[in-house]
């Protein structure tokens, strides 16, 4: 049987959301991998430092695509969305490592595996994006597999506790906000990411400056490199699939966040750590089997000549 052009399109967009949800497992496993690095840095020096020398690595290992690519940053699509969505990345990643700084990784984790509840919404109300019901059972089966694996802890009303938060919703933000300009090439997506980032590391750093010794300088520039991975993995994914479809791949981050809580720091995985992954697991399968179901019988459909 010969392919219409309906159903061979419904196979490139099948195909496109498998890539997209396997970028955003590579992005948030690389996302992790850093944020652990850098819980580790900013106990040492000051979080403006970290995103200041993190910034700078991050730039100058992307220059060389900023410098062939450089015709794409005089033509960037909707300079407002472009603003909105450097300071929504910038905020994360601050707020994200000032949080760091008083609470224990998993606890702030707790707070970000919340922004899939909130893209999810987002998507819906403002990208008019379509969400069924099962995946909205789905996101929140995932979320309460979460709650069951971290316990959040009783500084839940701290104000460290309110800097995740607001970490938590600024990457919501910058979720639906990247979606919404999936025209904008790659590297355009990245390097103002970097670079605001760096603007607000250029601004605090000068206050707490320690000299880092040789190989803490090192693990500057590694996490400069990790982040350029997620951002990249992460950028391509939203651009390649819907934003309710990827996002919720985000739950994964628990499986790292106990691989890299045990191997870094020392701790012990909870017997109730290891359910609420298994519930995250299972969600976060369910949808993507349904998401290949959907596509397979989308296929299938030939539209009426």
């Amino acid at each position: 049987m010969t392919a219409t052009p309906h159903s061979t399109l419904a196979t490139e967009n099948r195909s496109a959301r498998l890539i997209g949800i396997g970028l955003m497992l590579l992005g948030v496993c690389l996302f992790s991998f850093g944020d652990a690095l850098g819980k580790h840095l900013v106990s040492i020096y000051a979080v403006g430092q970290f995103l200041l020398l993190r910034s700078i690595a991050s730039l100058l290992v992307l220059s060389p695509l900023i410098w062939a690519n450089r015709a794409a940053f005089k033509r960037i699509e909707q300079p407002g969305w472009q603003l909105l969505r450097v300071t929504l990345s910038g905020s994360e990643v601050a707020f994200f490592f000032w949080a760091a700084v008083y609470l224990p990784l998993a606890d702030i984790i707790t707070y970000y595996l919340a922004a899939p509840i909130f893209v999810t919404a987002g998507s819906a109300i403002f990208l008019k994006e379509h969400v069924g019901w099962r995946r909205w059972i789905a996101v929140a089966v995932g979320f309460c597999g979460v709650l069951i694996a971290l316990q959040p802890s009783p500084q839940s009303l701290s104000w460290p506790a309110l800097i995740a938060l607001m970490g938590s919703l600024s990457f919501a933000g910058l979720m639906l906000v990247t979606r919404s300009l999936r025209q904008t090439p790659d590297i355009v997506l990245a390097s103002t990411q970097f670079a605001s980032t760096l603007v607000i590391g250029a601004v605090l750093a000068p206050f707490a400056w320690v000299t880092p010794t040789l190989p803490d300088f090192g693990m500057f520039m590694l996490a400069g490199c990790i982040s350029i991975g997620a951002l990249l993995s992460i950028n391509r994914s939203l651009i390649l699939a819907p934003a309710s479809v990827v996002v919720p791949y985000q739950y994964s981050m628990i499986v790292w966040a106990v691989a890299f809580g045990y191997i870094v720091f020392g701790d012990v995985p909870s017997v109730a750590t290891f359910v609420g992954a298994a519930i995250i697991i299972a969600a976060g399968l369910y949808i993507f089997v349904r998401e290949q179901a959907q596509g397979r019988r989308a296929a299938r459909v030939d539209p009426p000549a």
